[in-house]
């Protein structure tokens, strides 16, 4: 076999196997690097635990989708540029046409039951941010220091809103962090990480990250797709932890600026938990609903304007990552920043989480129950988003 033929079927394995995991990874990003585990360390033996441990460790303290970013650094380590490209298509593609199409269709839903189960998905919302909050806390903040820290976090958010207060919250942390959290023993990594990545393309990668960060901001009252480029690009950028925390950044850039209700946002943040894969693809969903967009051309460009910040700070990190992950400082820094991402999802579930959904008793009832089955029976969020949406619909009823 010729090294192009195996370079193709690596990237075709690639491809299979996210595609696989695409179309049945539900839970969210911690359930994810489950997966991860399982189907690339265990079954196909592609790294080594402690590699893959190291390479969690690499994209969690990154801004961006951390599971996503995990999987596109094993499509990079396994088949190089193409793998990377194809572990994203594959891992991405399935839940962000469902999301689209629940776009689509939730425009001409009509009568009790479509508004019931509208509600009922605003409603699981609540439970699922107020569960992750919980989650995230316990593991982010296991001391009074960084409780303090997502506290002042909360504060700095009511005190100054939108993007600008939520990006000051995570600066602060992190200066605070670095101030106050350096005692906190860490293991120190044993095993380097080899990627397919030159230190010319990682400076190159890190480069074009802060050129767009600066530039698409002047651009972006020059025409209508420039500025949805720049609102998720900017998302996608400054989101530490992944996940459930680019709901207040994209609620600050897509309700706060009056491209769509704050309906349509909560019902799609739940209907993104029914779904597989990243939470990320409920961009595709806000994006085709964008006035002044065509359907299909505003989720793409929303899709790709939140994933590729991510992904261009992880190809520039990669090749200097063996000795910037042992520099004290750095993790200090990312303990506070951490802590202040907790305190930045506690504040949006109240508002607009709560505010939005929660508008009587029931409702209460029906979020309580949802965070039950979550922390306590342990349901997987898919099934909690379907028993919370037929909720939804008896109250209507």
């Amino acid at each position: 076999m010729s090294e192009k033929q195996h370079l193709n079927g690596r990237v075709s394995e690639v491809f299979w196997a996210f595609l696989a995991l695409g179309l049945t990874s539900f839970g969210g990003p911690v359930a994810h690097l489950g997966y991860f585990r399982t189907a690339f360390v265990e079954r196909r033996r592609w790294l080594s635990e402690s590699a893959y441990a190291d390479l969690v460790a690499l994209c969690q303290f990154l801004p961006g989708p951390a599971s996503s970013q995990v999987g596109f650094a094993l499509g990079l380590m396994r088949a190089g540029p193409w793998g990377a490209a194809m572990a994203w298509l594959a891992f991405t593609l399935p839940s962000a046409i469902v999301l689209v199409l629940f776009a689509f269709g939730a425009a001409v839903l009509d009568g009790p039951i479509a508004s019931g189960i509208i509600h009922g998905l605003k409603v699981v919302a609540v439970a699922i941010v107020a569960h992750a909050v919980w989650g995230m806390a316990r593991n982010l903040c296991p001391d009074k220091t960084r409780v303090g820290i997502a506290l002042a976090a909360v504060f700095v958010v009511v005190m100054v809103s939108g993007p600008l207060g939520q990006v000051a919250a995570i600066v602060l942390g992190g200066i605070a962090g670095l101030a106050l959290c350096r005692m906190v023993a860490t293991a120190t990594p044993s095993e380097p990480l080899h990627f397919p990545v030159s230190r010319r393309a990682g400076t190159i990668a890190l480069v074009l990250f802060a050129t767009l960060l600066g530039l698409l901001p002047l651009l972006a009252g020059s025409a209508a797709w420039l500025a949805v480029a720049d609102a998720f690009y900017r998302s996608g950028a400054l989101v530490f932890g992944g996940g459930h925390v680019v709901l207040p950044l994209l609620e600050a850039e897509v309700v706060q600026s009056g491209w769509i209700t704050a309906d349509e946002f909560l019902a799609g943040y739940g209907a993104a938990q029914a779904v597989p894969g990243p939470l990320f693809t409920f961009a595709a969903y806000l994006g085709a609903l964008l006035p002044g967009m065509n359907g299909v051309v505003g989720a793409l460009l929303a899709l790709l304007a939140i994933f590729i910040p991510g992904f261009l700070l992880l190809v520039g990190v990669l090749p200097f990552w063996n000795h910037f992950r042992r520099w004290q400082s750095a993790q200090a820094l990312m303990r506070g920043a951490n802590a202040a991402v907790v305190g930045i999802l506690g504040a949006a579930l109240y508002q607009p989480v709560w505010t939005s959904a929660i508008i009587g008793p029931y409702e209460f009832v029906l979020a309580l129950t949802g965070f039950l089955l979550l922390t306590v029976w342990k349901l997987p969020a898919w099934m909690v988003v379907i028993v919370i949406a037929l909720g939804g619909v008896v109250i209507a009823m």
